[in-house]
C-alpha cells in the first residue's frame, strides 16, 4: 500500500478541518536550526521531600528561542528525553517550523540526570545518589520551569498557552504533562509515545514481532534468511569451544566467546541492530548519528540475501548500523551493548546508566522472543530476570503497576487535548495509543512511517502521509492556542 495513499485518523473533527485550513502549509520548511541561548535553571534536587535536600539545587540545561516569539505568544516546550537536549534539538524540526507559524517561543528542557543536568556532578550515577531520578521529579522539574518562563515572558500568562511536545520517552512526558499539569499545559503532541508498554500494559512480545514484520513486509525471505544464521550458530554453539571460536571469526569479533552467556549477549546486540534499522526505516538517508541510507530495512535486507550464508548475512545487515564509518576491522560487543533493564540493552555512555536505573523502577519494558512470532532467538526477558538485574546494579527492585498507578493507565478519557502520532513501521507502535480515545485524545497512524517521523526536520522525500499529519497537528495545536486564549477560528 502506497504511504500516499492511506492516512489513519479516525475522527472526522480532524480531517474536516485540515482541507479548510491548510491549503497552504508547506511540506518542506526552509526553518532549519533558529538561533538558540543555552540557559540553566536551578531546580529543587527534591521537589517532594522538604527534608531529603532543604532548598538544595542543581542546574537544568534548557534552549531557548525566540527568534519567532510574538510577545504574548504561546510557548513550545519539548519534553526531554533520555539523552543531552543538544541532540534532541538537532533531531527535531517540526516544532520549529510550527513555531514559526504561530510566533511561538521554543523552550527544549534537558531531563534531570541526562547530558549536563546533572544532580551530584561526577558522583550523580553513584547508587545512593540515584533515588531522584523518577518521572515524577522530572515532570515537576518541567512544570517548575514552565511556570517560571510564563512569569518572565508573559504579562499575563493565561495568554501564552504552553503546549507540549516529545518524542518516544519524551512524548510519554509530553502526554503525562497534560494528565497531572492541565493548568499549565494547554495540550500534548506525544509522537511515538509508548505509554501502555511504559506502563507494563502491553502483552510483552510484540515490539521484536513488529521488528521482523517491518523486513517481512519488504521481502517474507528476510527473517528466513536471519533465522537461519541464528540456527547455524545455535548448532556451531553446541560444539563446545571451538564452535564459539568460529562464531566469533565468522562474526568478526573483538573479544571471543567463551560462554553461553557471550552468546547470548552478542544474539541481543544482533537484535538491537535489527531493532534501530527498523525504528530508523526512513525514506532519507541520516548522519546524525549513526549514518544510515535511506530505507535501511530494504538495505539491510537486501545484504542479507545477498550474503553467502545466513551468518554472513547477519554480520552484513548488523555491520550496516555498527560500522556505519566502515573503519572497524572488528566489533566490540562491550562497547557497542551493555545488558541492562532495556531489552534492547544500553551502551557505555552515562546517560545509559540513568535510562537503566529508570527502567529498573518504573517504566516497565519487558519484551520477549520466542522465534516462532519473531525471527530471534528465544529469549525471555521477565519480571524476575528484571528484578534480579536490578538489585544486583541498583539495589533496587522495581514496581509494577506504579507508573499505571500513577498516569491513569489506559483510562486517558478525563484527560483532553492529546495527539498520540505513531509510525506503522515504528516497531514501537503498539505499545502506544493507536485508537482515538476522545474527540480531542486522538490517535493518528502514519502510514509508511519511522520512529518519530511528525516530529523531525522536514525533507523534501517525506511521504505524503507524514505532510498530511503534520498539517492535522498543526490545525489541532492551533485549535487549543486559540481556546486557550478565547480566540475565535
Amino acid at each position: 500500500m502506497a504511504a500516499a495513499d492511506v492516512l489513519v485518523v479516525r475522527h472526522s473533527v480532524v480531517s474536516l478541518a485540515v482541507a479548510v485550513l491548510f491549503v497552504t502549509f508547506p511540506h518542506f520548511s526552509a526553518t532549519r536550526d533558529p538561533p538558540h541561548e543555552t540557559r540553566y535553571f536551578n531546580q529543587y534536587l527534591d521537589h517532594f521531600n522538604f527534608a531529603s535536600h532543604g532548598a538544595e539545587t542543581f542546574q537544568e540545561r534548557v534552549l531557548v528561542s525566540d527568534a519567532f516569539w510574538r510577545k504574548e505568544g504561546p510557548i513550545f516546550f519539548y519534553t526531554g528525553n533520555e539523552g543531552p537536549i543538544t541532540s534532541i534539538w538537532n533531531e527535531v524540526g517540526f516544532i520549529k517550523d510550527l513555531a514559526e507559524k504561530f510566533e511561538a517561543l521554543i523552550v527544549f528542557a534537558e531531563h534531570r540526570y541526562y547530558g549536563e543536568s546533572l544532580l551530584f556532578g561526577e558522583t550523580t550515577f553513584n547508587k545512593e545518589n540515584m533515588g531522584l531520578l523518577t518521572v515524577e521529579q522530572a515532570l515537576a522539574d518541567y512544570a517548575v520551569l514552565i511556570t517560571n518562563l510564563t512569569a518572565s515572558y508573559c504579562e499575563d500568562p493565561d495568554v501564552c498557552p504552553v503546549i507540549a511536545f516529545g518524542g518516544s520517552y519524551g512524548g510519554v512526558l509530553s502526554a503525562f504533562m497534560r494528565l497531572k499539569y492541565p493548568n499549565l499545559v494547554a495540550g500534548a503532541l506525544a509522537s511515538s509515545a509508548n505509554v501502555y508498554m511504559s506502563a507494563g500494559l502491553t502483552p510483552g512480545n510484540e515490539l521484536f514481532q513488529d521488528v521482523t514484520e517491518d523486513f517481512r513486509r519488504y521481502n517474507p525471505r528476510c527473517p528466513e534468511r536471519v533465522r537461519e544464521g541464528f540456527a547455524e550458530m545455535e548448532r556451531l554453539a553446541g560444539q563446545g569451544k571451538q564452535g564459539l571460536h568460529e562464531i566469533t571469526n565468522r562474526m568478526r569479533l573483538c573479544s571471543p566467546l567463551q560462554h553461553h552467556t557471550d552468546l547470548v549477549n552478542m544474539y541481543r546486540w544482533v537484535r538491537e541492530a535489527f531493532t534501530v534499522l527498523a525504528m530508523e526505516d526512513l525514506p532519507y538517508s541520516i548522519s546524525n548519528g549513526p549514518s544510515l541510507p535511506a530505507y535501511p530495512v530494504n538495505a539491510s535486507c537486501d545484504l542479507l540475501l545477498k550474503a553467502s550464508d545466513g551468518i554472513e548475512g547477519i554480520l552484513q545487515a548488523v555491520g550496516m548500523l555498527y560500522n556505519f564509518t566502515s573503519n572497524l576491522t572488528c566489533f566490540d560487543l562491550h562497547r557497542d551493548f551493555v545488558p541492562c533493564a532495556d531489552p534492547t540493552g544500553c551502551s557505555l555512555m552515562p546517560g545509559a546508566q540513568a535510562w537503566d536505573y529508570q527502567t529498573c523502577t518504573e517504566i516497565s519494558l519487558l519484551e520477549s522472543t520466542n522465534n516462532v512470532t519473531d525471527m530471534f532467538p528465544p529469549d525471555a526477558f521477565t519480571e524476575e530476570t528484571r528484578a534480579v538485574h536490578c538489585q544486583q546494579r541498583w539495589g533496587v527492585t522495581p514496581r509494577p503497576g506504579w507508573l499505571a498507578t500513577q498516569f491513569w493507565g489506559k483510562d486517558l478519557k478525563p484527560s483532553s487535548n492529546i495527539i498520540f502520532s505513531n509510525g506503522d513501521l515504528d516497531p514501537w507502535r503498539r505499545g502506544g495509543v493507536l485508537q482515538n480515545v476522545s474527540s480531542s485524545i486522538v490517535a493518528m497512524v502514519i502510514e509508511g512511517g519511522a520512529h518519530m517521523m511528525d516530529l523531525r526536520v522536514p525533507n523534501p522525500a517525506d511521504p505524503q502521509s507524514v505532510i498530511h499529519v503534520r498539517q492535522q497537528e498543526a490545525y489541532l495545536i492551533g485549535r487549543w492556542i486559540r481556546e486557550a486564549t478565547n480566540q475565535r477560528e
